[in-house]
């Protein structure tokens, strides 16, 4: 994997100033960190069972709304 992160390939500032992560970078990363990544593409597999949980009924209520 690259040494230098690229800017809207591999994240990107949010309306807060955080770094996000792309889709993209963390299946280049390969695993789930357990972090809540807001682009996980491992359906936070790490991510202890309770913020799991709540991480994916968002990700389905903003999948839902999107339609």
């Amino acid at each position: 994997m690259q040494n230098n992160l690229v800017e809207m390939e591999d994240f990107y500032l949010d309306n807060n100033g955080l770094m996000i992560f792309t889709q993209k970078y963390l299946l280049q990363r390969g695993e789930c960190c357990g972090n809540g990544c807001r682009h996980c593409p491992f359906d936070y597999i790490n991510v202890p069972a309770v913020k799991r949980h709540e991480l994916l009924a968002a990700r389905n209520k903003n999948f839902e709304n999107k339609k």
